[in-house]
């Protein structure tokens, strides 16, 4: 377990420390220490730049649209691979389907631009067949579905493992007594499957809900060129241009400041909402 929390330790809680920063108006000579405290300074300029406002919208629409399109289809694809009674094929398909996680997110976009792009394949067979040519790439309008069907092409697969440990754990004995008594798929899904799996689609759903505003930093940047900014930027290329390219150190810090406790707000929301429904949630 050491290098796990070594991890932890040092990226996730040490890098805590420099959220100071959002509070400072940070100098790289003078250091985090030496740079000079401004107070609230760099969030009343945060919150007064429209195009952050612009970015918050993308992402909260972009983050609904995943909660609502994409976290339901690996739920969705591992009951398909659970219902599978050749082990065989079912282990085939799992291993296809779990290979799109480890493809990185530049070799993604590189395979939907080869395919959707001005000059893709797609547009290739239009022109060929003297049809009209689209660039779904590069039209902003189409952007979010693309960003929606990317992420159900690549983490699809990789998402279902986690449902079907759950579906494992269910006693084969409950779709036997339900069979017997006359149900059917359809209501041995709803009474007995759907309740054994529900404490871990609860979990699920609350931790997807605290990390709700990232949604794909290197994904929205290998595209924003492609559909520009008004369509794809999200708080994390906010934060990227403002920090990195900019060199607004404090602005770009409060901004992620910001994300990250409207993420917590959220967990300790929807924790509580679990326990009212009489879920257990991530903790007691």
């Amino acid at each position: 377990m050491v290098p796990g929390l070594a991890y932890f330790l040092v990226f996730q809680y040490g890098a805590l420390v420099v959220n100071v920063v959002a509070f400072k108006d940070y100098v790289p000579f003078a250091g985090l220490w030496g740079s000079p405290w401004n107070g609230v300074t760099n969030f009343q300029q945060l919150f007064q730049d429209s195009a952050f406002w612009h970015a918050v919208f993308n992402t909260a629409w972009i983050a609904l649209l995943q909660l609502v399109f994409y976290f339901p289809v690996p739920l969705a694809l591992a009951l398909l691979l659970h219902s599978l009674t050749w082990s065989t094929v079912r282990r085939f398909v799992q291993s296809v389907v779990y290979l799109p996680h480890f493809i990185s997110w530049v070799i993604v976009v590189a395979m939907f631009q080869q395919v959707l792009g001005g000059t893709g394949m797609l547009n290739g067979y239009l022109g060929d067949a003297g049809l009209h040519t689209v660039d779904i790439i590069g039209n902003p309008d189409a952007f979010k579905p693309l960003l929606i069907a990317q992420v159900i092409w690549k983490d699809t697969g990789w998402g279902t493992i986690i449902f079907l440990a759950a579906l494992s754990q269910v006693d084969e004995q409950l779709y036997e007594a339900s069979a017997i008594d006359g149900a059917g798929p359809w209501r041995r899904f709803w009474h007995v499957t759907l309740p054994a799996i529900r404490p871990v689609v609860v979990l699920l759903l609350i931790m997807r809900l605290g990390d709700i505003l990232s949604v794909g930093f290197e994904q929205m940047l290998l595209q924003r060129d492609a559909v520009g900014p008004q369509a794809a930027e999200v708080i994390d290329t906010f934060v990227y241009y403002k920090g990195i390219v900019g060199g607004d150190y404090g602005l770009a810090v409060a901004a992620g400041l910001f994300k990250g406790v409207v993420g917590a707000v959220l967990v300790y929301a929807a924790n509580k909402i679990a326990h009212r429904l009489g879920e257990q949630g991530v903790y007691k």
